[in-house]
């Protein structure tokens, strides 16, 4: 179908990694709008959210080089398609959609993105754009590291105990609700401050702990182990904690970054199982399944319209602006973030 569009769209990126309250740590440009060709759409944007995936790219990824043409990063986002590519089954002109997105294209963070059709998904109905834009990435990354990772399901692990480190974070914020209202597990989740305690009890959490002494916090509330621990935070400084708390054939999986190496040998006497989890690897590596992320979206935006899911916005900025953009790592860099901040256009 014949599109009409305008040729230049607005951007904002950067091209050296700055520090945040630099004037050029972000800066706007303008940029051609691509053309969707075989399985990607063209998406036009209304609104995107922030994750910390975002600042550790921009701090990181130009640190030694400068480029001309501004990088785009971003990877959460709602909008609507406005074109399609010769090979697109899933959608159509005119399809409300969110997504995550890619870590090897461009991201989000433009007024309008090229995306492959595989990894997105229908937009929930009964929430606001603001709401909604707030949801991929942190319920792709909760969902994939539960469900395809510790391949738990509601028949065989209902009332078992789960430990996650980071509940009032953005994945934590979904942890919690799919380990607690889709598999029926007993949900124990970090808190040091009375905004996170209250934003985990929110979320669905049975039991809180103050994540700086975790394995004498976690007996204190009665449980000597666990079944699972998931790590969102810092894999290095709770390595000692997870491995006393983990029952013996247990499960861990983490998303963090490792500051230094992973003793996984200390795991050897329990027989307890260790994945890691990185939304993006089924984009980056084009894998066989890479359509399970529509999937996933698709039941995620089914949760979220019959309400057994919350949406976890905690905080809006009005204005695709580069200012938001600072205002909104800001936030993120300080650690002091609960829940997810969206930016709407």
């Amino acid at each position: 179908m014949e599109y009409t569009k305008p040729d230049i769209m607005k951007a904002i990126g950067f091209k050296k990694s700055l520090h945040i309250d630099e004037a050029d740590s972000f800066i706007e440009f303008e940029k051609e709008i691509p053309t969707a060709e075989g399985r990607d759409i063209l998406v036009k944007i209304e609104a995107i959210s922030v994750n910390p995936v975002d600042y550790k790219i921009r701090k990181n990824s130009l640190k030694d080089t400068q480029q001309d043409i501004p990088k785009v990063i971003g990877w959460d986002a709602i909008g609507t398609v406005e074109a399609t590519g010769d090979e697109v089954t899933l959608f159509k002109k005119g399809d409300r959609v969110y997504y995550a997105g890619d870590l090897t294209r461009d991201g989000s963070n433009q007024e309008f993105q090229i995306v492959d059709e595989r990894i997105v998904g229908m937009a929930p109905k009964n929430i606001s754009i603001e709401q909604a834009a707030a949801m991929p990435l942190t319920s792709l990354t909760a969902y994939e590291i539960l469900f395809d990772r510790l391949q738990l399901n509601k028949e065989k692990d209902k009332d078992k105990t789960i430990l996650i480190i980071g509940g009032a974070g953005g994945v934590g914020s979904v942890g919690i609700q799919l380990a607690k209202k889709v598999l029926g597990l007993s949900v124990i989740a970090t808190a040091s401050r009375e905004v996170t305690a209250e934003w985990c009890l929110k979320m669905g959490a049975d039991h809180l702990v103050n994540h700086q002494d975790l394995v004498s916090e976690v007996k204190k509330i009665g449980f000597e182990q666990v079944d699972f621990i998931v790590d969102f935070v810092n894999l290095n400084e709770y390595w000692d904690a997870i491995v006393e708390l983990i029952k013996p054939q247990g499960k861990i999986g983490s998303i963090s970054d490792p500051t230094g190496p992973v003793p996984l040998n200390q795991l050897k006497k329990k027989s307890a199982a260790f994945y890691w989890e990185l939304m993006f690897t089924r984009a980056m590596f084009q894998t066989e399944d890479m359509i399970a992320q529509h999937h996933i979206l698709n039941q995620i935006s089914q949760l979220l319209d019959e309400g057994i899911l919350q949406p976890t916005m905690n905080t809006t900025l009005d204005g695709f602006t580069a200012e938001n953009m600072k205002a909104a790592h800001r936030l993120l860099e300080s650690g002091k973030s609960v829940g997810k901040l969206v930016v709407k256009f």
